[in-house]
């Protein structure tokens, strides 16, 4: 059961910095929730994309190890 709410975690993580991405792409200005970081555009996207990333692994790794413990179990 929690690497089922990771999962859904990761999921959520992972659709919203990416379209937090995707939205600074267009707008330089629009930072979302990282508005608070400060240092300009490249470091902003580079969190957000590093978020992405972290989120898409969370996602990744949870369902192979509920994936694993559903065969034994």
């Amino acid at each position: 059961m929690k690497y089922d709410i990771l999962q859904i975690a990761g999921a959520i993580v992972m659709v919203v910095f990416a379209q937090g991405a995707i939205r600074l792409l267009f707008d330089h200005t629009d930072t979302g929730f990282l508005g608070w970081l400060g240092g300009g555009f490249a470091l902003t996207l580079a969190v957000h994309l590093a978020l992405f990333a972290m989120g898409v692994l969370l996602t990744g790794w949870s369902h192979t190890r509920a994936k694993a413990l559903g065969r034994r179990g």
